[in-house]
């Protein structure tokens, strides 16, 4: 809890000493399956327990930094092979392939309570301090195989953004050189390993908000960097909010 003054006036400074609002939050918190869907996983325990069943140690984080930072914070540990929070509504990946094969109504179902509730919840929240003229900072945490599809990735944290919205590019390429010079054993990319403007809530976020009332980031971590090793984790944690504290 030390940090969360520092973040704030850090925050506020970047933002032109606006008031700001900050939110956190963590799409593929988990793997869980609710128990009427059960049946379309059978058997593959190991595949929920992969990449693709969730992004492991990013719920950790996510409840590291909100709590620190005193940010309103939203999370899902529904996998994502049922339905992704993280694509927009008519995205053609929006159901994995296994639920993809349900019928409309239990479709609708899904969307009905694990989908259209929590991407509600986010974006009211962000229109109650709009309403306000209040910026919101939001930091929506995931993280990424360390290889994919046979490919090393080669970096340790990535920041997305979109290139178009000024405040998104110069909080990150202010937070990357922070990083860095904090803890330079750390490799650290802007738009890596996916870009920024691409489909995802933040995306989506940003076409209901100017950009002088929502910056959304999505902060990327390699999880090789907390793979086992709940003092790595910490290290990590605190390298993040530490460098969000000295802006």
């Amino acid at each position: 809890m030390k940090c969360c003054a520092g973040v704030l006036y850090a925050m506020k400074y970047l933002l032109d000493k606006r008031r700001i609002h900050i939110i956190i939050t963590c799409e593929h918190g988990g793997n869980k399956v609710p128990l009427r869907f059960r049946k379309l996983f059978a058997g593959r325990e190991k595949l929920l327990n992969s990449h693709r069943g969730y992004d492991r140690y990013a719920l950790r984080c996510a409840v590291v930094l909100a709590k620190t930072m005193n940010a309103s914070f939203f999370y899902s540990t529904v996998t994502r092979l049922l339905i992704d929070l993280n694509r927009s509504p008519h995205h053609p990946k929006l159901f994995s392939s296994f639920s993809g094969i349900l019928n409309a109504d239990e479709k609708k179902l899904i969307r009905d309570k694990h989908y259209l509730p929590y991407r509600k919840r986010v974006e009211t929240c962000v229109l109650a301090s709009a309403s306000k003229e209040i910026t919101t900072l939001h930091i929506s945490v995931h993280s990424f195989a360390a290889v994919m599809e046979g490919r090393k990735k080669n970096a340790d944290i990535g920041l997305l953004y979109d290139p178009s919205r000024q405040k998104e590019k110069t909080f990150c390429m202010k937070w990357k050189k922070l990083i860095t010079k904090t803890a330079p054993h750390i490799k650290v990319r802007r738009n890596y390993p996916y870009l920024g403007a691409a489909d995802g809530l933040v995306t989506y976020l940003r076409k209901k908000f100017p950009p002088d009332l929502y910056i959304g980031i999505e902060l990327e971590i390699n999880q090789k960097m907390m793979k086992n090793n709940k003092k790595r984790q910490d290290l990590l944690c605190d390298t993040l909010l530490a460098t969000l504290a000295s802006f």
